[in-house]
């Protein structure tokens, strides 16, 4: 049985875990192999590289970017990854080898950076093209990093494992991503050894410009694509939940078991990842079932995601939602019966690159949900421009999402478990498939809404 998996950073960083729950459990002799790992960077080290996912803090592509030197903080990314080398020698990681591979790698990053700076400053070239190279260049390096540790680990552990490098370091050819995925397996015999697979790829498109951080779920995608396994396994720090353990109580949730991939792309919608949007897409085309595992509780089999599974019993699969969202409304006395309102505003959110997660309507004003983080204020004062009022603010969204959910009073028992709790809903809605009710609340509200909803449903 073939398997294509995906290890996460925050799993990535608890190698010793990984090795046991993952790479060891129940199995040994050729049981360990016909298996294809995809790794992300060690936990932290993209965030070094490129920026802070959560807070946004400069890595060293900022210096770069910023026309600032950036060979300060390459140096003391070395000594970081070094740092990170050494807690492994007790796993078995050979330092000298580990600690030479990645000063020679950032060593020729180096180069090429500053290359890239180079013509940046003399401003005959497009600079969106030459930092999105630097971004590329950069990200290559913390999946290079962790697949070559594990890789030689797993060696001196006796186990055969084959390090594939996507990353095309050294490599000028004009492959694809699909192209290069396909070159580099192709002579692999997989019933013979584990694949240890950098979660970055290089390829023409540049993985970075279409999917940015997402990237390495994308590549373990395409490789799925590529090799038909039985399943695509995710490893994850936590199970897929009914609600947020940390907020519900751990006793008062449990892994979801099994739900189809309409369902991931509900819960990505609204910050919860099964897997990436992008990545699931490609699964889901093909036929490929996705198993979301907890890599510290080897013994579950976790939740399974299938293109066509629906529940047999009608229940709330998952209650979750964010408080990083904003809510537009936009009002004008001549949106009645106007055709073309509702398009004039996605036109300018379209120009604005921002998509929404919710939209409601009436006669006269239409309200639209949007990511915080994606909130611009060139976009309001053209919306001011167009429209009579306009009028923002900080909200959450709380979700019922389920694949069988549709049942008399739903709706009713939602909203009297919110008002019991002295919660006001803004707005609401769900479209006919009901697959996702939302509720659109005071931000400060999130946590008590998630809980009071937790509790209703169960």
């Amino acid at each position: 049985m073939l398997t294509v998996e995906k290890i996460g950073g925050t799993s990535m960083t608890a190698l010793n875990d990984v090795i046991n729950n993952i790479i060891l459990f129940n199995r040994s002799g050729k049981e360990l192999y016909n298996r294809i790992f995809v790794v992300s960077a060690f936990s932290g080290v993209t965030n070094l590289l490129l920026e802070n996912k959560k807070t946004g803090e400069p890595g060293v592509y900022h210096k770069l970017a910023n026309f600032k030197d950036f060979h300060k903080p390459l140096k003391d990314l070395t000594t970081r990854l070094k740092e990170i080398n050494k807690s492994y020698q007790g796993l078995g990681l050979n330092i000298e080898i580990a600690d030479q591979f990645i000063e020679t790698r950032i060593n020729d990053a180096q180069t090429y950076l500053e290359n890239l700076s180079n013509i940046l400053a003399s401003g005959y070239v497009n600079k969106e093209n030459i930092l999105q190279a630097a971004r590329e260049i950069l990200a290559s390096i913390g999946e290079t990093h962790s697949a070559f540790n594990f890789t030689n680990i797993l060696q001196n552990k006796g186990i055969n494992a084959t390090l594939v490098d996507l990353s095309g370091f050294h490599d000028h050819r004009s492959f694809t991503i699909d192209q290069r995925i396909k070159h580099d397996l192709e002579d692999i015999k997989f019933d013979e050894t584990i694949c240890i697979v950098t979660g970055y790829a290089k390829g023409t498109e540049g993985i970075m410009r279409e999917f940015d951080r997402g990237y390495s779920e994308v590549t373990f995608s395409k490789i799925a694509v590529a090799v038909k396994p039985e399943e695509a396994i995710i490893h994850k720090e936590y199970h897929l939940c009914t609600a947020d353990p940390v907020l519900v109580g751990v006793e008062n949730c449990y892994p979801v078991g099994n739900t189809n991939y309409d369902v991931a792309d509900q819960l990505a919608d609204v910050g919860m990842e099964a897997i990436h949007p992008k990545a699931s897409k490609p699964l889901e085309i093909n036929d490929i079932n996705l198993r979301i595992k907890n890599t510290f509780d080897p013994e579950h089999p976790g939740t399974l995601i299938t293109r066509e599974y629906i529940c047999e019993h009608k229940r709330v699969e998952v209650i979750t939602g964010t408080d990083k969202v904003m809510i537009i409304d936009i009002y004008d006395p001549s949106m009645v019966g106007t055709p073309g309102s509702d398009l004039q505003i996605m036109q300018l959110f379209y120009n604005h690159g921002i998509s929404y997660n919710f939209k409601a309507t009436n006669a006269n004003s239409i309200s639209i949900v949007i990511w915080e983080k994606d909130f611009d204020k060139k976009l309001i004062h053209e919306l001011e421009e167009n429209f009579e009022k306009v009028t923002y603010e900080k909200a959450a969204m709380v979700c019922l999402i389920g694949s069988n959910m549709d049942r008399p009073g739903l709706l009713a028992k939602s909203a009297s478990a919110l008002a019991e709790n002295g919660i006001n809903i803004k707005s609401a809605g769900f479209a006919l498939r009901k697959v996702n009710i939302q509720f659109l609340i005071a931000r400060e509200d999130f946590n008590t809404a998630v809980i009071a909803l937790n509790k209703a449903m169960s």
